[in-house]
């Protein structure tokens, strides 16, 4: 009558997780960062978006794991526990925030169309950092097979897929 014994639907996890632009602009390797931490993969491995404008979504669908106090950085953890790094610009830590909007909290379920942060390209220009937005795929032995397409891309658009080790 009221449900109090219902049980609560189980969230299906699946082996497969989308990869989404991050925002509109070119998708590139990772390999391709000016930053040797991200560039040779010590984060993981996974992609970055050279932005033409700064608002930035969600790479994935998840829960927020994670909100770097000086607003640069955010850490998604997916349904089925990959955990993924969105760190926006390089060296930008230094920046204190100020640059960015970051709207996100923890606990927070997030999908491809939700905004992380609103970042002021031209401040992080001024300051004399580059303005990728990385993501990285930390825990790479849920990975079994990672695959991205380069190119431009439309912000939310589907840009790749990873095979996960459940």
């Amino acid at each position: 009558m009221f449900g109090f014994f219902k049980k609560k639907a189980k969230k299906e996890v699946t082996p497969e997780l989308e990869l989404f632009a991050v925002a509109e602009g070119e998708v590139v390797a990772i390999t391709e960062i000016n930053d040797p931490v991200f560039s040779q993969k010590f984060m993981g491995d996974g992609y970055a978006v050279l932005p033409t404008f700064g608002v930035i979504t969600s790479p994935v669908v998840g829960e927020v794991i994670n909100v770097f106090p000086t607003k640069h950085a955010v850490g998604i953890k997916t349904d089925n526990d990959v955990e993924v790094l969105l760190h926006m610009g390089i060296d930008t830590v230094e920046l204190q925030g100020a640059p960015f909007d970051t709207v996100v909290t923890v606990g927070q379920r997030v999908d491809q169309n939700t905004v992380i942060s609103t970042v002021d390209l031209e401040a992080v220009k001024a300051a004399g950092k580059d303005t990728p937005m990385i993501v990285a795929l930390t825990n790479m032995d849920k990975i079994a097979n990672l695959s991205i397409t380069t190119g431009d891309a439309s912000a939310s658009s589907k840009i790749g897929e990873a095979t996960v080790n459940l």
